[in-house]
């Protein structure tokens, strides 16, 4: 792909009287639509329930711990062994559980995030259509493009992607 890419800009300066060139700035163009903001605020939700969750089971991990720490020396050994083993049981729940909620956002984002993606690459496929462009590529994802080279068509595809449904 870098290869193609790399092909059709040092081929530009021969055509360029022919050749539309446009740059775009992906996140604008998905935050202008209604429901990248609703996914965001689900995608926050689900994160700060798990954060909840997880504070929770780290607050009584401390507190059986400081309980044990009081406790140890009046233990006898089975009991103590019992006890450090609750807590490391304990503690390797809590990391299970952090890993597990990580996987599930993940999920959740994709799941999310999914037809957003298919309607801005819609809406700037659209835009290179109408617009007549032989490439259009997302800011920064070159080393440098000319500001000459490359038209900003980020606000034409935001318009364009709130018409489609």
């Amino acid at each position: 792909m870098k290869k193609i890419l790399l092909a059709l800009l040092l081929l530009a300066p021969l055509t360029m009287s022919a050749q539309k060139f446009g740059c775009v700035e992906y996140e604008a163009i998905a935050s202008a639509l209604p429901e990248f903001a609703k996914a965001n605020g689900e995608l926050q939700a689900l994160a700060k329930q798990y954060e909840n969750e997880l504070k929770a089971m780290q607050d009584e991990l401390n507190r059986k711990f400081e309980e044990y720490k009081k406790t140890s020396s009046t233990m006898n050994e089975t009991k103590r062994q019992e006890v450090e083993q609750q807590l490391q049981d304990m503690n390797e729940k809590i990391q299970q559980s952090y890993t597990q909620n990580q996987q599930t956002i993940q999920q959740k984002q994709q799941e999310l995030l999914a037809p957003i993606q298919t309607k801005v690459a819609q809406a700037i496929e659209n835009v290179g259509k109408n617009g007549q462009y032989v490439l259009i590529v997302p800011k920064g994802s070159l080393p440098y493009i000319s500001a000459t080279l490359c038209e900003d068509v980020t606000e034409a595809c935001k318009t364009e992607v709130l018409k489609i449904k």
